[in-house]
C-alpha cells in the first residue's frame, strides 16, 4: 500500500471531484445501495466507525493534475469516522482516512456493462478490498454469471463465493444476500443484511411497520386491563 504520509501536497476531498459525473443507468442502482446504508443505520445506530457511500469517488492513487476515482454503487468501511466535517464526506479520500481501504464494494450491473466482471473489478484488487459483490439480477445470463455473486480477496485475486445465500463476512459482523421485501412503498428482490445465524434484518419501512403493529398490540392489551394508552 502507498505510503501516503511520505508523499508531497497531496489534494484534499474539497479539491477533487466527488463522481465520475457518470449517470446512473435506472433508479435501482441508487435505492439498492440506499437500502443497505439506511439498514445499517439502523443496526449500527450506536456505532461511530463506519461508513457507507453510495454513488462516491474513491480516491486512492495519488495524481494532483489528473485525479481518477473509483465509484462503486456502494462501499463500506470500518473504523472510520461516521459523520466528518460539517458537510460530510464530499468524496473518500484515502490519504484523508488514514488509509482505510473499503472492506466492502458493491456494484449493480445494468444494461451497459461497466467491466464489473473484468477491468472494474482489476481495480479493486488493485486498491485491496476484501469483499467485492456483484448483483446483476436482469443481465446475468448475458454476462454469463450468477445473479448475485461475492468474492473474497485471498492472494492478491477475488475468489467467488460457489454456495449458498445469504454470505457471511467475519470480518464485517454480517451477512449479505437476497430478499423479497418492501422499501421506499416498492416490494420486490432487494439486497438485505444479514446476521450469523442467516436471519434478515428489516428494511427502515419494516421497521416502522413492525413497530406499528407492536404499538398496536400494547395498546390492545392495555384497554383490555381497562387502562386508557392515551393516560399513559
Amino acid at each position: 500500500m502507498l505510503d501516503y504520509n511520505s508523499l508531497e501536497r497531496l489534494p484534499t476531498a474539497e479539491e477533487l471531484p466527488s463522481s465520475d459525473d457518470t449517470p446512473v443507468d435506472n433508479e435501482l442502482q441508487n435505492l439498492i445501495p440506499n437500502l443497505l446504508l439506511a439498514s445499517l443505520a439502523l443496526i449500527w445506530s450506536e456505532r461511530m466507525d463506519w461508513f457507507f457511500g453510495v454513488d462516491m469517488g474513491i480516491y486512492y492513487i495519488p495524481n494532483q493534475r489528473y485525479p481518477e476515482p473509483l465509484v462503486p454503487d456502494g462501499f463500506l468501511s470500518i473504523g472510520v469516522e461516521r459523520r466528518k466535517g460539517q458537510r460530510g464526506r464530499l468524496s473518500y479520500v484515502l490519504w484523508q482516512e488514514n488509509s482505510v481501504v473499503p472492506i466492502l464494494a458493491l456494484e449493480c450491473v445494468s444494461h451497459k456493462y461497466g467491466g464489473e466482471y473484468d477491468e472494474k473489478q482489476q481495480k479493486y484488487v488493485q486498491l485491496g478490498v476484501l469483499y467485492y459483490v456483484v448483483y446483476n439480477l436482469d443481465y446475468w445470463q448475458r454476462d454469463k454469471h450468477q445473479p448475485f455473486e461475492v468474492y473474497r480477496l485471498v492472494d492478491s485475486e477475488y475468489v467467488l463465493h460457489q454456495s449458498g445465500e445469504p454470505f457471511y463476512m467475519p470480518e464485517i459482523g454480517l451477512g449479505i444476500g437476497r430478499g423479497m421485501g418492501t422499501y421506499s412503498g416498492w416490494t420486490r428482490e432487494w439486497l438485505y443484511w444479514y446476521d450469523a445465524a442467516g436471519n434478515r434484518y428489516p428494511s427502515p419501512d419494516e421497521a416502522m411497520e413492525q413497530e406499528r403493529l407492536r404499538a398496536e398490540r400494547l395498546a390492545e392489551r392495555l384497554q383490555a386491563m381497562g387502562i386508557d394508552p392515551s393516560d399513559l
